[in-house]
């Protein structure tokens, strides 16, 4: 099983390599569900950790439908990312019935390519989440971050176990939301191969911060418990 950090900053970033995560779903402001990080905080991150490093590619929080112009911003952050050498791109938009948008999405695959492609959380939104996985697959993603559809993956582990059985390997189901040292094994022992969490803890703040500005980092000593478990024979 592979262990997937979401990391928002740099000491993040370098904490799952530390660690000995797997791979980082690299994003910047967390509290919002991720949005696309700064080219200059990219560049630092690829130059700083020998990881396979994938960029969440969104413009702003809220919903997953997308306007032209923010499409254009998606696109060209693709682009960049490509030029950066980034390994992988995560990403996803839905049309206003919570329907997979798919010709955009296809677009950003086909321009993402090599690299491999995540749909993110916009998945937990779909009307129809197995007409959604055949249509992810028959486009080429290579997985889907979910939680089950639900606010976490406790609540969504027995749907989880649903998709990952009716995708049948032809794509990766990688549960994420609430994954956590204390729930981890269960993802194990379901058979999934790819696990997601940003493994956080809130960081020690200036007291004169604007109230809910609480910056959190990726845990070493939390993703090294999630490890000896997911490493564990």
């Amino acid at each position: 099983m592979k262990l997937e950090i979401c990391a928002n900053s740099m000491q993040s970033a370098i904490n799952a390599q530390e660690a000995g995560a797997d791979r980082i779903e690299f994003c910047s402001e967390l509290q919002v569900g991720g949005v696309t990080p700064s080219y200059g905080l990219i560049k630092e991150v690829l130059a700083s950790v020998n990881l396979p490093v994938f960029i969440l590619i969104r413009p702003r929080g809220g919903d997953f439908v997308y306007s032209d112009a923010e499409f254009e911003i998606m696109k060209n952050d693709i682009e960049m990312c490509k030029k950066l050498g980034c390994h992988g791109i995560v990403s996803g938009i839905l049309l206003s019935d919570n329907t997979i948008d798919v010709t955009r999405t296809q677009e950003l695959i086909e321009l993402s390519k090599p690299l491999p492609f995540t749909f993110h959380r916009a998945f937990d939104f779909v009307s129809n989440p197995l007409e959604s996985l055949n249509i992810l697959i028959k486009m080429g993603a290579q997985r889907v971050l979910t939680s089950g559809g639900e606010a976490n993956v406790n609540q969504g582990l027995s749907t989880l176990k649903q998709w990952r059985q009716y995708a049948n390997n032809k794509i990766i189901v990688m549960p994420g939301g609430g994954v956590t040292n204390l729930n981890v094994e269960l993802f194990k022992d379901s058979g999934f191969l790819e696990i997601h969490t940003s493994a956080s803890k809130p960081m020690l703040q200036n007291k004169n911060l604007m109230e809910g500005a609480v910056q959190t980092v990726s845990d070493m000593k939390t993703m090294q418990s999630i490890l000896k478990i997911i490493r564990k024979n």
